[in-house]
């Protein structure tokens, strides 16, 4: 081998085989075990299996061959010995007689010879109930009493037959089934408390009977068949109601009402009756009244006679939900005995108030926000009630649909999304966004409002993180530039230009010289320290400015008055501008005038918008007066008439003179 390195001998294999033997004892798992079963049930009723495990190898020997056998709980269960079912032993176990049973299961190895390991679990075994006991009156007669002043719904007394099986199967009913006092008392069960509740039908009277006999009969409400031969499940009892007499004050029919009004009814809605009863045999009338105490606002009243309780104002059930009054009833006449009851009136809600926004605060959006990207969601609050399903309805309000800034998705769940619809905020442009959202309640009736979210832009970092909301910085900047400190400096002036240029105007404008035609000018004297040219005056006198130029239609309106009527131009009349018959110039203002029925029977001063040239503080004459000779020729005023003869002969004779000369 040393010189080939190659074993001298093929390699072996060994096969060991490790033999088990019994050292470990069976175990119970899932111990312990807790199994119900019925009462009375049957002998060999199968209660419940249990299995323990062993870690010995069960295809060598018998060290896993388990063997069952109870140890505790006979001879009440078994158990099988090769499966482990726990099974019933003796029949008719009475739950009532004995409920829970503690059962000990041992498991043993070796097939359950001698030097088997063994081990135990123990089971809870509790019997459940059936229904296998009749209801029991404890006595056969019972004695109860009433007052002549109880009334109908009243409570008499209680009797009690017991049964002791549990839940539906203790469960008792009972009812009359004879006796003088059918029509007069009732009898009702009691729920919890499984007892019987003798109460009055309708009133009873000491005077008219004194004494009443009664049998009830209790029985099981659930009767299990198996059991029915064990019946009959029910038991009966005489009940004898003594009538008491008394002298008590009126009685209310219950011990208490509860009403129901809806908020908003008018004044004078019949909310609900109470009714009390005088019980004494004078059965004296009864008054009603609220003490002002229990009603201090004084919402309700009632009807002193009839008991009828109204309202006085409509209610609103946001404000006071329910009203817990007093009604008193005294007797009129007697002792003047007085009783009270309770009045519990609940205000039924009205769709009547609008939703609203749940919180008021502002919506805090980037500048650089993202279309879509969802910054807010509000929901609203309503102070009207509920009702089942009911939810919220958000909509934009129609004067801010085409908005271009913000959407609403309503989420039919009582909220809304608001989305940003573009891209590109700035607060130098805007800081704020108002937009309106109507909220629907969708009540009966609907109820809606517009509420207006606020919402500001912020600056943001890349994270989305606010860095600022304050508006100011943008404002108002730290510095400006020259450019625009020219451009606002060059605005200030042109403004200043044109301020100077409109007072300037305004001082160069000049009064008007005419006379409105609202100033009453008649009667009127105006003194003027100036002397008029004269008969010097040549050319003062100007035909032109005695022509109205009203009178160029035929139409002359009086100065001196108002006139009230206006007339129509009269035909014929012709131009007055080109005439220069002056005498008939004034024979037509004359007759003018005197045909004018409004014109009142005196003078009127003409006023002649038209001052002379020929002193310094102006002519008085409306001729146009000059201090100088003129060259004119005056040889028409002998075609004038004679009433401008001594002018004509003036003028006329000076100019001859001259000639002469």
């Amino acid at each position: 081998m040393l010189a080939t390195n190659k074993p001298l001998e093929p390699p072996s294999e060994f096969i060991v085989k490790v033999q088990d033997i019994n050292d470990n004892p069976p175990e119970f798992l899932h111990g312990p075990y807790y199994a119900r079963v019925p009462e009375m049930s049957n002998v060999g009723t199968s209660v419940m299996q249990v299995t323990a495990t062993d870690a010995d190898d069960p295809t060598y020997g018998n060290s896993a061959r388990l063997v069952y056998s109870i140890l505790q709980g006979q001879p009440y269960f078994s158990v099988e010995p090769q499966t482990g079912i726990i099974r019933t032993a003796l029949p008719n176990m009475d739950r009532e007689a004995r409920q829970e049973y503690d059962v000990v299961i041992q498991a043993k190895d070796m097939g359950g010879h001698m030097g088997g390991l063994s081990g135990t679990t123990e089971v809870k075994i509790t019997l459940t109930d059936v229904n296998d006991n009749p209801p029991k009156f404890p006595q056969s007669v019972y004695s109860m009493s009433v007052s002549e002043d109880k009334v109908s719904g009243e409570e008499v007394g209680r009797l009690k037959a017991k049964d002791p099986d549990l839940g539906e199967n203790g469960l008792v009913s009972y009812r009359f089934i004879e006796g003088d006092g059918m029509t007069v008392f009732e009898i009702t069960t009691d729920t919890d408390t499984r007892e019987g509740v003798i109460k009055l039908r309708k009133p009873v009277d000491f005077e008219t009977k004194r004494a009443y006999t009664l049998r009830v009969e209790a029985s099981n409400t659930h009767v299990d068949p198996r059991f029915i031969a064990w019946g009959p499940y029910k038991d009966t009892a005489t009940v004898k109601v003594m009538v008491e007499d008394a002298d008590e004050p009126p009685a209310f029919m219950e011990t208490s009402y509860s009403f129901e009004v809806e908020e908003n009814a008018p004044d004078g809605t019949a909310v609900g009756r109470v009714h009390a009863k005088d019980t004494d045999v004078a059965n004296n009338p009864v008054r009603y009244m609220i003490p002002r105490y229990t009603d201090v606002e004084q919402f309700f009243s009632v009807g002193p006679e009839d008991g009828i309780i109204k309202t006085t104002r409509p209610l609103d059930r946001e404000t006071l939900p329910w009203h817990n009054i007093s009604v008193s009833a005294t007797e009129i006449g007697g002792h003047h005995q007085d009783t009270k009851v309770r009045v519990n009136i609940k205000v039924k809600d009205v769709n009547d108030n609008a939703p609203e926004f749940a919180t008021q605060n502002e919506i805090l959006v980037c500048e650089n926000a993202s279309p879509g990207k969802l910054i807010e969601t509000v929901s609203a609050v309503d102070k009207d009630e509920m009702a089942h399903r009911q939810y919220f309805h958000f909509s934009i309000a129609p004067e801010a649909v085409n908005n271009h800034n913000f959407s609403l998705k309503d989420n039919r769940d009582s909220t809304a999304s608001i989305y940003v619809t573009r891209r590109g905020f700035s607060r130098m442009t805007q800081d704020v966004y108002f937009l309106p959202i109507e909220i629907n309640d969708n009540g009966i009736p609907p109820m809606s409002s517009t509420n207006t979210l606020t919402i500001r832009v912020c600056s943001c970092d890349s994270k989305d993180t606010i860095l600022s909301c304050n508006v100011e910085p943008y404002i108002l900047p730290a510095g400006l530039s020259t450019g625009a400190l020219i451009a606002i400096l060059a605005c200030i002036v042109i403004l200043l230009a044109i301020v100077v240029l409109f007072v300037a105007l305004r001082r160069q404008k000049k009064e008007p010289l005419i006379v409105f035609e609202e100033e009453d000018i008649r009667e009127n004297i105006i003194t003027y320290d100036d002397e008029g040219g004269g008969e010097e005056d040549t050319e003062a006198f100007d035909i032109a400015t005695l022509q109205n130029p009203d009178g160029a239609n035929g139409f002359l309106p009086r100065k001196d008055i108002k006139p009230e009527l206006q007339y129509p131009m009269r035909p014929g009349g012709g131009p007055v501008a080109n005439s220069v018959d002056v005498d008939d110039f004034i024979k037509t203002r004359i007759n003018d005038a005197d045909s004018d029925p409004t014109a009142p029977p005196y003078d009127s001063i003409q006023i002649y918008g038209y001052e002379g040239r020929g002193s310094i503080a102006g002519s008085l004459s409306s001729l146009e007066s000059v201090t100088t000779d003129s060259d004119l020729d005056y040889d028409y005023l002998q075609s004038w008439g004679p009433r401008f003869k001594k002018l004509a002969d003036l003028y006329g004779t000076k100019d001859s003179a001259d000639d002469n000369s």
